[in-house]
């Protein structure tokens, strides 16, 4: 009974297609969530005005772009 076990021969495709959907997913929304509250919080918090806390906001999330885009192909870790 033990030798009908073959391991490694199920299609993981869409298992792997989710999980890269989800890091993807999680790694922009951390950045959008990151640069709103940077904003909101410089906007309302502080006496900077708000483009200041506008330009800051947008500094960090083309800052947060250039660091978080994919370099390389699928074999890039």
């Amino acid at each position: 009974m033990a030798s009908e076990y073959h391991r490694g021969d199920m299609d993981i495709h869409e298992q792997t297609s989710t999980y890269h959907l989800f890091v993807m997913l999680t790694k922009w929304g951390s950045l959008a969530l990151t640069a709103l509250l940077v904003f909101l919080v410089l906007a309302f918090c502080t006496p900077t005005s708000f483009l200041g806390s506008l330009a800051v906001g947008v500094v960090i999330a083309v800052g947060g772009f250039f660091v978080l885009r994919e370099h390389g192909g699928d074999d890039a870790h």
